[in-house]
C-alpha cells in the first residue's frame, strides 16, 4: 500500500479532537471546587515575613542519593512549581534555553534539543524519570524530544560529565523530566489532579493539558494528555524572508495512562505514553537533491556527459517538508524500601519504545525514520559502610535503529549497551565527599554492510562539597568519563538536506575521553544570594563532523576525530531589595577550540541579563532583558551571527476557590521590542530566525 498525505492539510489543520479532553477536565475541577468565588488574596512567603530569606530546599532526583541541591558537587539546576508554569514552552530545549549555561538546538517550532555547555546531542541525556528517552532527537536537531513540558512537574539538569551513573556518553550533561505517570502513593483524598489551558500570540498557538490520579486501597491510577495547535510563527521586525517562517508549525498530541500497585513499603506500577506530532521542516533545500562527492569535495548539477535534463538549482522548493511523528512507549517503575539486610532501598526503572516518523514532501513520504528499543536499570542502594552511603546499580540498552527512503544517510543499526556502576558518599563535620564508578560497553552493528564496532570505556568522578561558614559552600569535581562513538558517528553516508549537509562517518572512530574540573562558589540565604561556576573540559578524541567542502550553502561533513578544549563560567547573584522586591543579574560564556588550533562549529553567544522581580500580596511579576553577543568565533565554513536584546516580562496571579481549591492566572511577554534576532547553535538560523514579539497567556487549576 502506498501512503500520501497533504502538507498544506498538516499546516492549516484547526480542529483539533484531542482537546477535548483537556476541556473536560477544566470542567471537572471546576465543578469539584463548590462555588466558583474568587478568593480575594492569596498569602505568599515574601509578604509574610521581613526575615532575610534561604533558598528552599529541593530534592534532586537525578543524583542518585536523592540529594538535596545544596549537597550536589555540581551546579544543578531545578525546575519546579511556579518558576517551572513561568518557564515552560512548547519544546524541552525552549524551556530550558534561558538557564544559565543552557542554549538550544532550535530548529523551528516542532524541535529543540538543550545544549549544555556548548555540548548537545548524545553527550547530552534526555531522561524520563531516570530512564533514558529513546527517539531520534539525537541523530539530527530537526527531529523532536518525545518529552513533553507541560507534564512535567520538575526538570533537573545536571551539568557536566560528572552525572555519569547515567551513562558515560553524558559528558555534557544530564536532563531529567519528573512527571506522575506512574503513580508512587495513594492520593489522600482519593483524587488529585491539574487542569491548565495556555495560548499566544507569536504562533497563534493554543494548548491544553490535564493530570488526574485517583485511588484507593494499594491501587493508584493516573491519566494525562496534551494537545497543542500552533501555526507558522513570526519573527521580528525586518526580516528580508518575511513575517513568518513558513513550515514552523507544530501540532503535537501526547497521553498517558498508568497504575501502580503501593504498599508501606513502596510501589510497582506500569505507564504506556503515546504521543504524536506533525511539525514542519523550515529550510528544508531541494536543490541539493543529486549532489554527491568527488573524493573530499562536493559535486553538484550534471557532469559533462550527463543528459541535458540534469539537477536545476532553480527548481521549485515544493511545499515545506512535514514531520509525522509517533511515538509509544511503555513504563515500569518501582521502589521497594528496605528490600533485605543491608540495603535500603532497590529502584526498578525499566522501558520499551516503538518510535516512528515520516517525513512528507509534496504530499507523499520520502523518508522513514525508526527507533525500536529497550532499556533497563536497576539501582540498589545500601546502608551506611564504615561512613560510607552509596548505590550500585547495572543499567542495559538496546536500540535498533533504521531509515529508509530518499534521505537514509545511516544504514539500519543496531546499538547495544552495558553498564555497570557505584556512588558512594561520605560525610565528615561541614564536608561532603563523593566518588563514582562506571565500566560500559557499547557495540554498534551496520546491518547493510555488516560492519560492527565494539567500545569499552570507564569513567570514575571525585567531587567535595564544604560549607565553610552558614550559608556559603564551595564546591568542587573532578571527572575522568569515556563516551564511545554513536552509530550515526561511526556509519553515516549520504545527504541531509533538514541541514543542508553531506555527511560521512568513519568506522574507525575511537572513544572520547573527557577530563573535566568544575568549581562552583554559592550562598544560599541572606539578602544577597548568588552561585557561580567556572570549569574546564579536555576532551581527547573529540567527535566531530569536520567541514571539509561547502557549495551554495551545503557542506560536507566529515565526522574526525581531534584533541579539544572547553572552557567557561556561569552563574547569577540576587539581591534582595525590599521585602518585595529583588533584582538578578545572570550570564554564561563558553569557548570550544582544537588543540591543534581551530574552532567548533554552533557555539553557543556569551550572554548576560538583569531581572527584576517583584511581589505583593497574591501578584508576581519579572521583567528582564537578555543580552546575547555577537559571536564571531566561527569555525571553518561557518558564519558569524550578530548579537541582540530581548525584554521579557511576566505576572500572575494565585487565587483560590471558596473551597481552598488554588488557581493561577500567568500572562508573559517575551521579546517585547520585537527585536529580528538568530541562534548561532542552529542550523539553519538564517532560515528560522528566533520568534518575533509574542503574549502568552494562561490558567492553571490544582484540585
Amino acid at each position: 500500500m502506498t501512503h500520501t498525505y497533504s502538507a498544506h492539510r498538516f499546516a492549516t489543520r484547526r480542529t483539533r479532537p484531542a482537546l477535548h479532553p483537556v476541556a473536560l477536565a477544566t470542567l471537572l475541577a471546576l465543578s469539584g471546587t463548590g462555588v466558583a468565588t474568587q478568593a480575594q488574596t492569596a498569602p505568599t512567603a515574601a509578604a509574610a515575613t521581613d526575615a532575610a530569606p534561604s533558598l528552599p530546599p529541593v530534592t534532586v532526583s537525578a543524583s542518585g542519593l536523592q540529594l538535596g541541591a545544596s549537597d550536589m558537587t555540581t551546579p544543578a539546576t531545578v525546575l519546579e512549581g511556579d518558576e517551572l508554569v513561568r518557564r515552560r514552552e512548547a519544546t524541552l530545549g525552549e524551556t530550558l534555553n534561558s538557564e544559565p549555561g543552557i542554549t538550544s538546538s532550535h530548529f523551528g517550532a516542532g524541535a529543540s534539543r538543550p545544549i549544555i555547555r556548548g555540548m548537545d546531542g548524545p553527550r547530552v541525556k534526555v531522561l524520563s524519570d531516570g530512564a533514558e528517552l529513546h527517539d531520534a532527537s539525537t541523530i539530527s536537531p530537526d527531529h523532536a524530544v518525545v518529552s513533553e513540558p507541560l507534564l512535567a512537574t520538575q526538570i533537573e539538569v545536571l551539568r557536566g560529565p560528572s552525572a555519569l551513573v547515567y551513562g558515560n556518553g553524558a559528558v555534557g550533561g544530564v536532563v531529567n523530566v519528573l512527571d506522575g505517570k506512574v503513580p508512587t502513593a495513594i492520593p489522600q483524598k482519593g483524587y488529585e489532579g491539574s487542569a491548565e489551558l495556555r495560548a499566544n500570540s507569536g504562533a497563534g498557538e493554543g494548548a491544553g493539558a490535564f493530570s488526574l490520579t485517583g485511588g484507593a486501597g494499594n491501587l493508584a491510577v493516573h491519566v494525562e494528555g496534551v494537545a497543542r495547535d500552533a501555526g507558522d510563527y513570526r519573527v521580528g521586525k525586518g526580516w528580508s524572508g518575511g513575517s513568518k517562517v513558513l513550515g514552523s508549525f507544530n501540532r503535537t498530541d501526547t497521553g498517558s495512562v498508568g497504575l501502580s500497585w503501593v504498599g508501606d513499603q513502596g510501589y510497582l506500577g506500569a505507564a504506556y505514553t503515546r504521543q504524536t506530532a506533525k511539525y514542519g521542516l523550515p529550510g528544508h533545500n531541494h536543490s541539493f537533491e543529486g549532489c554527491h562527492t568527488h573524493g573530499d569535495h562536493l559535486h553538484c548539477g550534471a557532469h559533462a556527459d550527463d543528459e541535458a535534463d540534469g539537477h536545476d538549482h532553480d527548481a521549485a522548493a515544493g511545499d515545506v517538508p512535514v514531520v509525522d511523528l509517533r511515538s509509544e512507549r511503555f513504563d515500569v517503575r518501582g521502589e521497594l524500601r528496605n528490600p533485605f539486610a543491608g540495603f535500603s532501598a532497590l529502584r526498578l526503572r525499566a522501558g520499551v519504545t516503538d518510535y516512528q516518523h515520516d517525513e512528507v514532501e509534496d504530499g507523499a513520504i520520502s523518508t522513514t525514520f525508526k527507533n525500536k528499543a529497550y532499556d533497563t536499570r536497576v539501582e540498589l542502594q545500601h546502608e551506611p559502610i564504615g561512613g560510607f552511603k552509596g548505590v550500585i546499580g547495572l543499567q542495559t540498552s538496546q536500540r535498533k535503529f533504521s531509515a529508509e527512503g530518499e534521505e537514509a544517510y545511516v544504514q539500519p543499526t543496531v546499538t547495544r549497551k552495558t553498564g555497570l556502576f557505584v556512588l558512594e558518599e561520605y560525610r565528615w563535620n561541614d564536608w561532603r565527599f563523593e566518588a563514582a564508578l562506571r565500566h560500559d560497553r557499547q557495540t554498534a552493528e551496520a546491518q547493510t554492510s555488516g560492519i560492527e564496532r565494539s567500545h569499552n570505556g570507564t569513567s570514575a568522578s571525585l567531587g567535595a562539597v564544604w560549607k565553610f561558614t552558614p550559608g556559603y559552600q564551595v564546591g568542587t569535581s573532578f571527572t575522568r568519563a569515556s563516551r564511545a562513538p554513536s552509530a550515526e558517528e561511526l556509519y553515516a553516508q549520504g545527504l541531509h538536506m533538514a541541514t543542508s549537509t553531506y555527511e560521512r562517518g568513519n568506522a574507525d572512530l575511537r572513544s572520547e575521553i573527557s577530563q573535566n574540573i568544575d568549581v562552583s562558589l554559592k550562598k544560599t540565604s541572606g539578602d544577597t544570594t548568588f552561585g557561580v561556576s567556572v570549569f574546564r573540559n579536555r576532551i581527547n578524541n573529540y567527535i566531530y563532523g569536520r567541514t571539509l567542502d561547502e557549495v551554495e550553502g551545503l557542506q560536507l561533513l566529515q565526522y574526525s576525530q581531534a584533541d579539544a578544549t572547553f572552557t567557561g563560567i556561569e552563574g547569577q547573584v540576587r539581591q534582595r531589595l525590599t521585602r518585595n522586591l529583588g533584582v538578578t543579574l545572570f550570564g554564561d560564556t563558553v569557548r570550544a577550540k582544537l588543540d591543534g588550533g581551530g574552532l567548533l562549529p554552533r557555539i553557543p553567544a556569551t550572554r548576560a541579563g538583569v531581572r527584576l522581580d517583584a511581589n505583593w500580596q497574591a501578584w508576581e511579576g519579572q521583567v528582564e532583558w537578555v543580552q546575547v553577543a555577537r559571536q564571531g568565533r566561527v569555525a571553518d565554513f561557518e558564519t558569524a551571527t550578530p548579537g541582540y536584546g530581548m525584554l521579557n516580562l511576566g505576572v500572575s496571579y494565585n487565587g483560590q476557590f471558596s473551597s481552598g481549591t488554588p488557581w493561577q492566572v500567568y500572562l508573559k511577554a517575551n521579546n517585547l521590542t520585537d527585536r529580528l534576532a538568530y541562534a548561532h547553535t542552529s542550523f539553519i538560523k538564517n532560515a528560522a530566525p528566533l520568534m518575533g514579539r509574542n503574549l502568552t497567556v494562561g490558567v492553571k487549576v490544582a484540585f
